[in-house]
């Protein structure tokens, strides 16, 4: 069967067909509203909205020439039906919907994190089942044990800012630019080591939650402190985003092996924007080696939002026995925790 997927979660439009005889991606497209966006210093929902409106047809067509297929032979339609802005999953949804409708085939709504969730398993080395999961992302930090399609539990999660969230927050207090991610990290690469040292947040707690919301914090009081009622230099800028990136990444790197001893397994999925920081990999691949821990990461064009991963999960979950449902009447989850899925 050939499964179209679609992804409008946020602000990236993505377009996928993926072949379940095949067992392969034939084709994805994607366009992200990045540069749209930098000029507000953040998503803007309506905006998003209306992009996800003028990309997914143009996306549709680019996905179909260079998978060599046609509409017709498209046999169900997977998309994403939440967590997300309200907005911008009403017109993937909505889309997904009436070209199933116009089709005559079933559609597959897919949770967003569950797409993330199963991305490594587009690698040409994915994980077996059963293995425990890092989502790490703007929006979400959680430790998942996944022993098969739908079947996901909760061991921890962040009480308040995700990864992500932080990483950006703490990107513009040192007066970086949009996305804040990406720019600190590139930023932390030029600072020196052991120069700050941070908090590492319930680093002690004995479970497998988090908390970064009073990271951002510390960074602002040390850069007061730094400045002296002036500005800081280019080193001084490095040398906080370095100590803010080690932080972060010693509290995922050995939460998440914790995770993975507790539940007695040896491979761990990192997924997710945030899975695709250079250190954090450096990090845990050293560290899980030592541990005999086998880590699977996506290919970084699959670290953040796009179809492909939601053309799998539909396709894998109908392999699995979940039922599609008839196209027509349907409704987005801008709020939907992962642990309710089932196949």
């Amino acid at each position: 069967m050939l499964v179209l997927g679609i992804e409008s979660s946020c602000d990236e439009t993505g377009v996928a067909l993926y072949a379940t005889g095949e067992g392969c991606l034939l084709a994805h497209a994607l366009h992200t509203q990045v540069a749209m966006h930098r000029d507000y210093g953040g998503v803007v929902p309506e905006l998003a909205s209306r992009d996800h409106i003028r990309r997914v047809v143009p996306l549709l067509r680019r996905a179909l020439a260079d998978s060599g297929r046609s509409l017709a032979e498209v046999g169900a339609v997977a998309y994403t039906q939440g967590p997300g802005l309200a907005g911008a999953l009403l017109v993937g949804a909505s889309f997904a919907e009436a070209l199933a409708t116009a089709l005559g085939v079933p559609t597959v709504p897919v949770h967003h994190l569950e797409g993330h969730l199963l991305s490594p398993l587009l690698s040409k080395t994915p994980p077996r089942f059963p293995f425990v999961a890092l989502l790490v992302s703007g929006g979400h930090t959680q430790l998942m044990r996944v022993a098969g399609i739908g079947d996901y539990a909760l061991l921890g999660e962040t009480l308040d800012d995700a990864a992500g969230e932080a990483f950006d927050k703490t990107a513009k207090l040192l007066g970086l630019g949009y996305p804040g991610g990406p720019a600190l990290a590139a930023l932390a690469e030029r600072g020196r080591p052991d120069v700050h040292r941070l908090p590492r947040p319930m680093l002690g707690s004995g479970d497998l939650d988090f908390s970064f919301s009073g990271l951002k914090t510390a960074v602002l009081v040390l850069a007061r402190e730094l400045a002296g009622g002036g500005a800081l230099d280019a080193q001084q800028q490095a040398d906080l985003a370095r100590a803010f990136q080690d932080a972060i990444v010693e509290v995922l790197v050995r939460k998440s092996l914790r995770a993975v001893k507790e539940c007695g397994l040896q491979q761990l999925v990192v997924a997710g924007g945030v899975g695709a920081n250079r250190e954090l990999r450096r990090q845990l691949d050293a560290r899980a080696a030592r541990a005999r821990v086998s880590v699977f990461y996506p290919e970084l064009e699959f670290c953040t939002d796009n179809g492909a991963m939601i053309a799998l999960a539909g396709a894998l979950r109908l392999q699995a026995g979940a039922t599609a449902k008839p196209a027509g009447a349907f409704a987005v989850r801008p709020r939907w925790p992962l642990a309710e899925l089932t196949v």
